[in-house]
């Protein structure tokens, strides 16, 4: 086959060109390159901007001719070809020639194509929201090495220039629902590790979590600390605030640094604990906390102010803290939170 094809260039210039093409892709893919790299290849190729579309990410990756991404404005596409995979249309890749195509545009990209559904098919994201947990965990792993998290990443569909989130779940709705709400129209994974589910996103709106679902949303550059924060942010999540940020809590996420032993034996944490017994004066307790009125906790509790100090004034004995000062109400508050962690 090398020899007939040897012999075809030397007796037509387009068939020599398009053999290059063609050596020159089969180069590229034996490399394992990416599809930055790829679309960089392509455009100091064809000398024009050159660039890469999957549909699964909504993401366009354009490069000029020089290697550097091109301006924000794209110009009319010269020539395009679909990407296909298991003859499913996943994406798009052209050319931005000014003036007329190239004779050998169509042949270009044609192998970029190829290229580029074999890069899809090693590092894409599958259409699939959920992915091997082992492939996550080592993701998220503290233990692991930056060249191994970074393999793992890349598996499972994440480009190393775009950010990611790490969000640590606990409900009864699957992950997949979960993560597809979460995170319309971009890319999400969701793994379910022992008893807490792991959700990576390049994009969370904490709004858009269903009811039911607690969840820690770590906020560091790194996967791994960003998954330590989101694992402190969802002991934090009460059934009045579901979702937390880890950025959004600020000092108190140092409570959760505090040894167990510490906590049981601190005397205000181990008063929360004796009135935990009684569900309706730990949720009025919850609420004055909460709001820091009475009057605004009687509303939301649907009782008689009157009912909701009467109830205050037996639980600030029991705590033998003075609820009303604003010392004491700073003492209760740590105190809950402090035995909500111990409860997680």
């Amino acid at each position: 086959m090398e020899a007939l094809a040897v012999r075809l260039s030397g007796l037509d210039p387009y068939v020599d060109g398009a053999m290059r093409i063609v050596a020159f892709y089969d180069t590229l893919m034996r490399r394992r390159v990416d599809l930055p790299a790829l679309a960089r290849a392509s455009a100091g190729l064809a000398e024009c901007v050159a660039g890469i579309r999957l549909h699964g990410t909504g993401r366009a990756t354009r490069v000029s001719p020089d290697g550097r991404p091109a301006s924000a404005s794209p110009a009319p596409a010269s020539t395009t070809a679909p990407i296909t995979l298991d003859e499913e249309e996943i994406g798009r890749v052209w050319l931005e020639r000014p003036g007329p195509p190239n004779p050998l545009d169509e042949v270009l990209l044609d192998r970029l194509a190829i290229a580029a559904a074999a890069v899809a098919e090693r590092y894409g994201p599958a259409r699939t929201t959920m992915a091997d947990p082992a492939l996550v965990e080592l993701a998220i792993s503290s233990d692991g090495d930056d060249a191994a998290r970074a393999r793992a990443l890349r598996l499972l569909g994440f480009a190393a220039e775009l950010p990611l989130h790490v969000v640590a779940v606990r409900s009864q709705l699957s992950l997949d629902r979960i993560g597809g709400l979460i995170c319309p129209g971009r890319h999400v994974k969701a793994a379910p590790l022992a008893d807490v589910g792991v959700i990576l996103a390049t994009f969370v709106d904490p709004a858009r979590f269903p009811a039911g679902v607690r969840a820690g949303i770590g906020t560091a550059d790194s996967p791994d600390r960003s998954w330590r924060e989101a694992r402190t942010a969802l002991r934090f999540t009460t059934p009045r605030e579901p979702v937390i940020r880890h950025a959004d809590l600020g000092a108190l996420a140092l409570l959760a640094e505090v040894p167990r032993e510490t906590a049981r034996e601190n005397d205000d944490v181990a008063a929360i604990a004796r009135i935990a017994g009684n569900p309706e004066d730990l949720e009025t307790l919850d609420t004055y906390c909460a709001t820091g009125s009475l009057r605004r906790a009687a509303d939301l509790l649907h009782l008689h102010h009157s009912s909701i100090a009467r109830r205050l004034e037996q639980i600030a004995k029991t705590l033998d803290i003075e609820l009303t000062e604003p010392m004491g109400l700073t003492r209760a508050r740590i105190a809950l939170t402090a035995w909500r962690l111990l409860e997680l």
